[in-house]
């Protein structure tokens, strides 16, 4: 009878500890996914920012090109305005194909091209999309490793009894995004 007390009170000691593990596991995971979003919402950001200033020196040169550059600027208001996975990929792709416009019409001015300002900026702007894709990778990564928890056994079970039910959204770029943007003259 002892020892039949014994076993039972391990068993329930190893469930808790299990349990606790399994939690603790789900949360971590859980806060590196929300970490990994920060992280491309700070370069969305970035890259906003960067583009602002881009578009004020394309301006000084390129006035006639007012519509390229208000789609930049209308593109960007979007992004700045858009919340969630699925709004800023499509929000992002709308902002990456402007941005290709306004850059092929910038092809037109040499004195542009050579512009310190505008040098600078566009490495930066280079900079910050590989940062951009960096980051879309890792978040997509921690969201591929908290849905596989989620979804796999044992977990499952201890993942639907703390709450944890919710698959995470991938970031994906709208397929209209992936399309060479076409300038013409």
């Amino acid at each position: 009878m002892k020892q039949g007390i014994i076993i039972l009170a391990i068993l329930c000691f190893a469930v808790i500890a299990g349990s606790v593990s399994m939690y603790n596991s789900l949360v971590s995971l859980n806060e590196n996914v929300s970490g990994k979003w920060s992280q491309i919402d700070n370069q969305l950001q970035r890259r906003n920012d960067l583009i602002q200033n881009l578009v004020n020196t394309v301006k000084g040169y390129a006035s006639h090109e007012q519509k390229a550059i208000d789609a930049v600027v209308e593109a960007r208001t979007k992004l700045a305005g858009a919340s969630g996975p699925q709004a800023k990929g499509e929000a992002s792709g709308e902002l990456g194909g402007a941005l290709g416009r306004l850059l092929a019409i910038t092809e037109n001015y040499p004195d542009l091209k050579a512009d310190k300002t505008f040098i600078g900026l566009m490495d930066e702007l280079s900079g910050t999309e590989n940062r951009i894709a960096v980051a879309r990778k890792d978040y997509n990564d921690s969201v591929q490793m908290f849905n596989t928890k989620i979804r796999t056994f044992p977990s499952s079970i201890f993942a639907g009894m703390l709450g944890f039910t919710a698959a995470k959204e991938y970031f994906k770029v709208d397929e209209s995004a992936k399309a060479v943007p076409q300038v013409s003259f």
